[in-house]
């Protein structure tokens, strides 16, 4: 029997059973949409993570209090960490000024020192909770921060510690409803009046928080007014650029040659850390790949749940054709003639829903892109042919695999048993 025969015999077969048919191939449906949708997914967010990141430059570094084992992990001084112990010297304001020498430091661009904290805003009879930064004039810089509106903080603004304040455009919505056309409204931070100086484009969530649910205030009048923290000059975290994205390691180590210096650091034991976008890209990337892992591995528990529902059938098959089996092998079909009968028609279930599959779990896929768009987030499902040709290649196999008993088992019959079976 040729593969041409055995292909119009098992579409015949198949066809002259379309529920079991067509219920069988749901479970192949499902899993491979499952797999595509949640690696889809998993694609989409591990992308609009990196963009985040990225999209503030890759020349940036991040200097933190205390020693560090990774951004935001156990005793990081990064966001979300603890410093790892309480005798770490403080970052401050002469410690920026150090690394902004170009003598010292000549592979760092910029230096933009903050101090953070949270404060209550009000405007009128709103209120919210939002993270406030002191920043300096390089900050827009140094962050590649832009604005929809307004200015941002400038020299004039930092020596006068003048209550100018720059918003971003959720806070701005939160107190006004929109964000447009409120610069020179005033509103209180902790109950003191400021004016809105600003509004920042709309970025989305960071490696930093959410820029768009902040406010920005001059450096020294956040000192002077609004945070208070155990020496005047203390700052919670200072930024600097690389002159280029092939100097950042460079700038890097000159940064930390600085601080090892000023805080007389004993060797290994540095009480700061420097981060780079790379740390936090690849420490990004390394969640979100074992998230798309073990989103993708639980869709295929799906495809494993639908090729035994393929042998089931198959068995089924096997057991209500025992008298045509016997009347083939009567005839003269040979046993692997059986056997390629049976196995196509496993295969041929598995690849129709293979094929239904994938347009499904891309229908899925679109639909949550959609509903992220609507809902606001920059998030946006990517299915890969990676994650085609993985679904595709598994249903193909579990066909195969799971039609080989059942068709191992017909072609075993003996034809003299399988005439006389009733």
């Amino acid at each position: 029997m040729s593969f041409g025969q055995a292909l119009l015999e098992a579409i015949e077969s198949l066809n002259g059973n379309k529920m079991r048919s067509g219920l069988t191939v749901l479970g192949i449906v499902i899993g491979v949409a499952a797999v595509i949708a949640m690696l889809a997914i998993g694609n989409g967010a591990q992308a609009s993570i990196t963009g985040s990141i990225s999209s503030i430059g890759t020349n940036l570094l991040f200097v933190f209090k205390g020693a560090s084992e990774g951004p935001g992990g156990p005793g990081g001084g990064g966001p979300g960490g603890q410093s790892s112990g309480n005798n770490d010297r403080p970052l401050t304001l002469a410690d920026a000024e150090a690394i902004a020498d170009p003598f010292a430091a000549p592979s760092v661009a910029a230096v933009a020192p903050v101090i953070q904290g949270n404060v209550t805003v009000t405007f009128g009879g709103e209120k919210t909770t939002t993270t406030m930064s002191g920043v300096t004039v390089d900050y827009a810089s140094v962050r590649n921060l832009e604005l929809s509106e307004g200015e941002f903080i400038n020299q004039e603004h930092e020596l006068g510690r003048m209550s100018v304040v720059v918003m971003g455009p959720e806070t701005a919505d939160t107190l006004f409803g929109h964000h447009d056309g409120i610069v020179g409204e005033t509103v209180r931070i902790e109950g003191q009046p400021f004016r809105v100086l600003g509004v920042l484009v709309a970025k989305g969530g960071g490696s930093m928080g959410s820029e768009d649910n902040s406010i920005y205030i001059p450096f020294s009048t956040a000192q002077a007014r609004l945070i208070k923290h155990g020496s005047r000059d203390e700052v919670d975290v200072i930024f600097a650029q690389a002159t280029t994205a092939d100097t950042v390691t460079q700038a890097s180590d000159e940064i930390k040659n600085i601080l090892r210096q000023r805080h007389r650091t004993p060797i290994g034991r540095d009480d700061f850390t420097v981060f780079t976008q790379q740390d936090f890209l690849q420490t990004f990337q390394t969640i979100t790949g074992v998230l798309t892992i073990f989103l993708g591995g639980i869709a295929g528990i799906s495809l494993l749940v639908g090729g035994i529902g393929i042998m089931n059938i198959m068995l089924v098959s096997v057991t209500e054709r025992t008298r045509e089996i016997g009347l083939r092998k009567a005839l003269g079909a040979r046993k692997k003639d059986i056997l390629l009968q049976f196995l196509t028609e496993s295969s041929l279930l598995s690849l129709i829903g293979g094929v239904i599959g994938i347009l499904f779990g891309w229908l899925i896929a679109f639909t949550v892109g959609k509903v992220a768009t609507a809902t606001g987030n920059n998030f946006t499902p990517i299915v890969g042919t990676d994650a085609i040709l993985l679904s595709t290649s598994f249903s193909a196999a579990i066909g195969l695999f799971f039609g080989i008993y059942p068709a191992s088992r017909a072609a075993s019959l003996e034809p003299v048993e399988a005439l006389r079976y009733e």
